[in-house]
């Protein structure tokens, strides 16, 4: 029924967020409530699902990752809190390419991801993604310096998530040309931030 909200960020809660669309208070469910801000103008594409219990809203920042949301739905076992927990831990490019390469034990570190739904999930999606990981591949930041893409590898050496070291790398990007060291503490000091 909605495609999505244009609205203003009211509230932000830890699985949640709250839409004001002209005087009503919309609440969104998201994998990613942090990444926006109170009183911060938005548009949240949205996907309702009405069950026996109720009509939920759940919403996402783009249109794509909305509909990895849906193909996720699509996958046999997973309903719309264990789609939201899986995207919610990795970013939409690096799930899809996961999947479009059949990598099962990757996707077993997903929350309420077992062997069994992992096989599905690869079952189910591969093949289906590509577009998908096309899309976000055309997407990807310009070519890194070679000092910055050491610090890089450096902060995932050190146990930083490439969802982690992906959001802070466009931060890093902008900085004057600099040397390895000097982006590692950098990129520290903006991941110890959150």
């Amino acid at each position: 029924m909605y495609e999505y909200l244009d609205g203003t960020i009211a509230f932000i809660r830890p699985n949640y967020i709250v839409v004001d669309v002209t005087g009503i208070g919309y609440k969104v469910f998201s994998p990613t409530p942090f990444a926006y801000q109170e009183g911060q103008k938005a548009r949240v594409f949205i996907e309702q699902i009405v069950r026996d219990t109720g009509i939920t809203l759940y919403g996402f920042q783009s249109a794509d990752d909305k509909e990895l949301f849906l193909k996720l739905l699509s996958v046999s076992g997973i309903g719309p809190k264990s789609a939201l927990a899986i995207m919610a831990a990795e970013n939409s490019n690096s799930l899809a390419e996961a999947i479009e390469k059949g990598e099962v034990k990757y996707l077993t570190h997903f929350p309420g991801v077992g062997k069994k739904t992992a096989s599905q999930i690869v079952l189910d999606l591969k093949g289906k993604l590509g577009d998908f990981v096309k899309k976000a591949n055309s997407t990807v930041l310009p070519e890194v310096s070679p000092e910055l893409n050491d610090a890089l590898l450096a902060l995932l050496a050190l146990g930083y998530t490439k969802k982690e070291v992906d959001r802070i790398t466009p931060a890093l990007v902008k900085e004057d040309k600099t040397t390895a060291d000097q982006y590692i503490k950098k990129g520290l000091a903006l991941l110890l931030k959150k």
